[in-house]
């Protein structure tokens, strides 16, 4: 299944990993609390260059149309940037002095842009509490916000309603021991080749092994959130209980990276597997009927949490318009347009009263991706988090396809992290 490029791990420059592993003094950018300098009253004015990725990028000049209506004296310039050239172009572009003046930004890059003094704290005027709170977390670098959360998205268990009624279960499970007793059920009374899609190990399986983690209540930082944390024995209990589906043959530990494809899912040969609020058209698209399936949120082991993605929006310092700049994030961030921007994009709004917009509000499924989101994390914001996850999904991999011991796996993910170390 696929996953959204806004929280894809990033590829990152050599010098960029060089900078990230050697650490920061804490009274460097990001490394301590910031003061924000409010924005002044009025219509936003002058010109704005705006950075966006992807979609997002090709739809946004769109939407701000609406905001120059509104404010007659402002023209916004939308630049649409590549994906997979994005990380370089903003690195370059800051050590050039030559940010734009407001951007889309990926969650797991605001650490390490706000540790090179690249970005504006959030002025006091924005209130952060009307936005899911691990969203906005994902903004917070070392106390100070740094930007907003633009758009979310989170991960959920999708099952096949049909198949799971022939497998004996009407009901959902809400515990792990449930959910594995269901992916055993549809294997042996429902026909499915594998009961469960999961990703087995390499990059970016982190995103579909830390769901259960934080379901354990892990915790990714300790040391006051000063360090990682990867050989926590909650996330140990987590990737035991992961790696079981492999060894169990319930997932297919010879899957690539996208485990499950939207024909297996069809067929019944992969009736469960965990992904986005996206895969539910890409489902609908090959003939998946909207009766013959259904969402439910992370089984518990203390309680329900998952993975929260998505994009922020935030200032560059360098910006020659800094108040219309913030203006505009400020608009970005108002309900009514949140809710315009998903019936555009199918982006799912940060805020949190917009989901009492009819357009999302109706739609059952995505109401359990919303109460989800109400407990999602997302991991830390050290600027070398891209760069210690990837020895992670390394380990997990061997962890998955060669039944190594998760103990020493998360031993070695510990010791690469720490010897990166946190980059503040």
């Amino acid at each position: 299944m696929r996953r959204t490029p806004a929280i894809a791990v990033a590829t990152l420059t050599v010098a960029a990993l060089a900078l990230s592993a050697c650490g920061r003094d804490n009274a460097a950018g990001g490394g301590s609390t910031q003061k924000a300098k409010d924005i002044s009253s009025g219509k936003a004015t002058g010109t704005l260059t705006v950075w966006a990725m992807g979609a997002e990028g090709d739809k946004l000049p769109d939407l701000v149309k609406e905001f120059e209506a509104a404010n007659p004296g402002v023209k916004v310039n939308v630049t649409a940037i590549p994906w997979d050239s994005a990380h370089d172009k903003f690195t370059t572009a800051i050590t050039a002095g030559t940010t734009p003046d407001a951007a889309m930004v990926g969650s797991t890059w605001m650490g390490e842009f706000a540790g090179l003094d690249a970005l504006d704290p959030v002025p006091p005027s924005i209130d952060t509490s009307a936005f899911f709170e691990g969203a906005q977390k994902t903004n917070e670098v070392n106390g100070t916000d740094f930007g907003i959360p633009w758009y979310v998205e989170t991960r959920l268990i999708y099952y096949r309603t049909d198949l799971a009624k022939k497998a004996g279960i009407t009901t959902p499970p809400t515990d792990w021991d449930g959910l594995k007793a269901m992916a055993k059920a549809m294997q042996t009374k429902a026909g499915a080749k594998y009961g469960m899609g999961f990703q087995a190990g390499g990059q970016g399986s982190w995103q579909s092994i830390m769901p259960f983690a934080w379901s354990n209540d892990a915790n990714l930082t300790k040391d006051g959130g000063k360090a990682y944390n990867f050989d926590d024995p909650k996330i140990l209990e987590a990737v035991k209980y992961y790696q079981s589906y492999f060894t169990e043959g319930i997932s297919d530990k010879a899957a690539p990276n996208t485990p499950t494809t939207e024909p297996d899912f069809k067929s019944g040969r992969v009736p469960m597997f965990i992904s986005g609020p996206w895969m539910m058209s890409a489902v609908e698209k090959v003939g998946v009927k909207k009766d013959q399936y259904d969402v439910m949120q992370i089984p518990a082991k203390t309680k329900s949490s998952s993975f929260v993605g998505g994009s922020n929006f935030a200032v560059f310092k360098k910006s020659k318009n800094r108040d219309s700049a913030w203006k505009l994030v400020k608009w970005l961030a108002d309900p009514k347009v949140q809710a315009k921007w998903y019936g555009m994009s199918t982006d799912l709004p940060s805020v949190k009263s917009a989901w009492d917009d009819p357009s999302i509000s109706g739609d059952d499924k995505l109401a359990k991706f919303g109460k989800q989101l109400e407990t999602a994390q997302a991991p830390p914001t050290f600027p070398t988090w891209e760069q210690v996850v990837t020895g992670f999904d390394t380990e997990m991999e061997k962890v998955t396809k060669q039944g190594a011991d998760p103990a020493a796996a998360l031993k070695s993910a510990q010791q690469q992290a720490e010897s990166i170390g946190t980059g503040q």
